[in-house]
Order: C-alpha cells, then structure tokens, then sequence
C-alpha cells in the first residue's frame, strides 16, 4: 500500500495551497482518509478526515478555513487549504483506515493502518 502525498510547499499569509493524496495498493473506497500534522517531538493533530460515504470531519484549527473532498475514481483525497496562516506550518501526512472520518482523525497516538511519508508545508511571509 502506498500512499503518495503531494502539493505542499512554501505559502504566504493569506495565501492557498492544496494537497492531494493518491493511494494505491488498497481498496479505495473501503477507507476513510485523512491528513494530520504533526511538530517534530509533539503529537500529531488530526486536522480533516473524510469517510468512505463523503462525511468529514474537521479538526477546530482549520475549520472554515480548509475543505477535504475525495475522488474514488481517482484514488485521491484532497485538502484545498484557504486563508493559511503561519501557524499552519507543519510537516503534514495522508492516512488510511478502515473507520469513520472522526475516529480516524483522532487517532494521535495509535497509528492508522496506512501512513504516508508526509512532506512540509510552511506558511511565511
């Protein structure tokens, strides 16, 4: 299974950026997906998942601010990030499990099933 993050990068305040997620190797549309984030030596943060039936969750920190989506004829799940701020700079990863957008997205500490090797987003002026 592999799970293949791209889109992050270098922002300004203010500014947009949209992450995609494909996955491969696992039945698509049997998962929910997610993206969390995490600070090196803290816990990760569950910021938005979406469930297999489209039902999302969103962590209060990107709220009205961040839109999760996905496409199962492509694989992808995508995180379209609005009116980004510094302190959404983090190095973000894609997950996979077999659960609801809300359980998934409150696994902190146990890992999901399915983990992505993450890549950086930095918001800076």
């Amino acid at each position: 299974v592999q799970l293949d993050e791209s889109g992050g990068g270098l922002a300004q305040p203010g500014e947009s950026l949209t992450l995609s997620c494909e996955a491969s190797g696992l039945t698509f549309a049997d998962y929910a997906i997610g993206w969390f984030r995490q600070a090196p030596g803290k816990e990760r943060e569950g910021v938005s998942c979406i469930s297999r039936d489209g039902k999302t969750y969103y962590s209060e920190s990107v709220k009205g601010r961040f839109t999760i989506s996905r496409d199962n004829a492509k694989n992808t799940v995508y995180l379209q990030m609005n009116s980004l701020i510094p302190e959404d700079t983090f190095a973000y990863h894609c997950a996979a499990e077999k659960s609801s957008a809300q359980v998934l997205c409150s696994m902190t500490i146990a890992p999901p099933e399915y983990w992505g090797q993450g890549m950086q987003v930095t918001v800076s002026s």
